[in-house]
């Protein structure tokens, strides 16, 4: 009985281990089959990658290139615009205040503006000025709040 028994327990674990080793089996074949076709993907994705990465170089050598001179350019204006303010701008600070005198004399000529009185009252030797007048910048000169 015990022989029966043994031959019985040593039967169904040797089915469970052929069970369990056609399992493996499948999955090692699927296993291989999927690293098979991720192969044969990877490869030309990886081509692809490396001729997107060398496209990128080329355009950023080309930016590179285009921001030096942008940098070049920039120092050229900035000479410029210095080489032309020191040039005329004195002249045309000159200029434009002649101009502004020329106005003010010409409209001053046009109007003309009444004699300001005397505004001074002599009191015994003194002289004092009829109004109080404030000086720029002082309380006097700010505007009225509404």
């Amino acid at each position: 009985m015990a022989g029966i028994l043994v031959a019985v327990f040593w039967a169904i674990l040797v089915s469970f281990l052929a069970v369990v080793l056609v399992r493996l089996a499948q999955t090692l074949r699927a296993t291989t089959r999927m690293v098979a076709e991720v192969t044969e993907q990877a490869v030309p994705l990886l081509s692809d990658a490396s001729a997107t990465v060398r496209s990128a170089q080329t355009q950023l050598d080309r930016v590179d290139a285009i921001a030096s001179d942008v940098q070049e350019v920039t120092s050229n204006a900035s000479a410029l615009s210095s080489t032309v303010a020191s040039t005329f701008g004195g002249p045309l600070v000159k200029v434009a205040a002649f101009g502004y005198g020329v106005r003010q004399a010409i409209g001053r000529k046009k109007n003309p503006e009444p004699p300001a009185p005397d505004r001074r009252t002599v009191i015994v030797g003194r002289t004092l000025p009829s109004a109080r007048r404030t000086r720029r910048g002082g309380r006097g000169s700010r505007g009225s709040k509404d």
